[in-house]
């Protein structure tokens, strides 16, 4: 397994999304949520100082839970934490001083000293890239963030992210958070991979669920109705997206598995590195931390790539 820059524990194939905690997990649920990834061998924890500002307005609510969970379980060493600057309210945008303040927040709100990847969670264009790559650079020369990573970037901003960084002889980014799952594939495998090709970061591919739709609960309009994630679904449904669930559910059965094990078992076949899910509650990891495990089928993944190949 792979690990980050400062840090001998390895990363499990499984990236933990921390944006239901303060949201669809209250304390309790995210404290059990974490103790059961930690009891399946999960290290590495993903969220943003921004989560969930769409419930309050305000964010940090996410970074708070797990970091009292941090204390309370006395786990700062044995987990893995990333956490993102650029979307919280007030704390839009990547100037300088604006990262430098947020990544103090953060490291408050989680109860820590550093975080061990630290993402530019959207780009600022108003900010230019040399300006961006030496703000981080220097935020991992303090040893507040052991390593650098790009989520929401245009393909064209990351690749001069990564040349500037490599020309100056500053942090390059050892991680990139792509939008890719089975049914949105095209970007990613079009615009991203060609970057990862050249410039060899480590993969967070993100919602490797789509939004729950890949779990197989939604079918229909009614079973969206009321449901939290039901609006970012909808468009999965509306999509033509059923066609991929049925193959999923399909060869889940030949396994014996969930279909969202083998939805992100899928991911890991095509090289990401650790697929980026989300949970409510601790039964739920259950089918997704069996996804390093499963070893699809040649036949198999080509079914799924099929079937997928139009979003």
């Amino acid at each position: 397994m792979p690990t980050l820059p400062g840090s001998d524990l390895p990363i499990f194939p499984v990236n933990l999304g921390g944006n239901a905690f303060g949201w669809t997990a209250d304390e309790d649920g995210t404290s059990a949520v974490l103790d059961r990834f930690v009891e399946l061998g999960g290290t590495l924890v993903d969220t943003a100082d921004s989560y969930a500002s769409w419930v309050d307005g305000t964010g940090g609510q996410s970074e708070r839970l797990i970091g009292r969970w941090l204390a309370s379980r006395d786990a700062r060493d044995r987990v893995l934490l990333a956490t993102k600057v650029a979307r919280r309210p007030g704390r839009e945008g990547l100037a300088h001083d604006n990262v430098v303040a947020a990544l103090d927040e953060s490291l408050d709100r989680l109860g820590t000293d550093h975080v061990d990847l630290y993402y530019a969670h959207y780009d600022d264009e108003e900010v230019p890239v040399l300006d961006q790559v030496r703000t981080f650079h220097e935020l991992v020369r303090s040893g507040r963030a052991r390593s650098v990573g790009l989520s929401n970037y245009s393909p064209e901003r990351m690749r001069e992210w990564f040349e500037t960084a490599r020309r100056e002889g500053l942090t390059v980014p050892v991680a990139i958070q792509p939008r890719y799952t089975l049914v949105s594939r095209e970007g990613y495998e079009r615009d991203y991979e060609p970057v990862v090709a050249d410039f060899g970061p480590m993969v967070f591919s993100y919602p490797a669920l789509a939004s729950g739709f890949l779990t197989g609960k939604y079918r229909t309009e009614a079973d969206l109705e009321g449901a939290p994630r039901g609006g970012a679904a909808r468009r999965y449904l509306e999509a033509g997206g059923l066609r991929v669930v049925d193959a999923l559910v399909d060869v889940a059965q030949g396994y014996g598995v969930e279909p969202a094990t083998v939805a992100l078992a899928w991911l890991l076949a095509r090289g990401v590195t650790a697929p980026i899910a989300s949970v409510s509650r601790p039964e739920q990891l259950d089918a997704l931390m069996a996804a390093p495990g499963l070893r699809l089928a040649g036949a198999d993944l080509a079914r799924l790539d099929e079937v997928s190949a139009g979003f």
